[in-house]
């Protein structure tokens, strides 16, 4: 019996989705450094306190900055998506 290497079918991802990803990727990265500016991210002690209470409280501005450049956003993604896809295009 012959074993060959298999190798993957996977579809990459067509260049303009990636481009999109990245951009709001990038507003995400944005808006969770000025809700961490804003005081979001700050710990109010309401699990006892502590460094765990602030590392975690870290992820969740993240994963709040990810949900709003998801759904979004303040429309920075959408500036950095068109600048892009020019220079890509270009």
């Amino acid at each position: 019996m012959e074993i060959s290497a298999t190798t993957q079918t996977t579809h990459p991802i067509a260049p303009r989705a990636r481009l999109r990803a990245a951009a709001v990727e990038l507003e995400a990265t944005f808006l969770a450094q000025m809700l961490k500016s804003a005081g979001l991210g700050k710990a109010q002690h309401g699990f006892g306190g502590g460094a765990g209470e602030e590392q975690f409280a870290s992820f969740l501005v993240q994963e709040q900055a990810q949900q709003l450049a998801r759904s979004g956003g303040v429309g920075l993604s959408e500036i950095l998506f068109n600048a892009m896809l020019e220079d890509h295009d270009a």
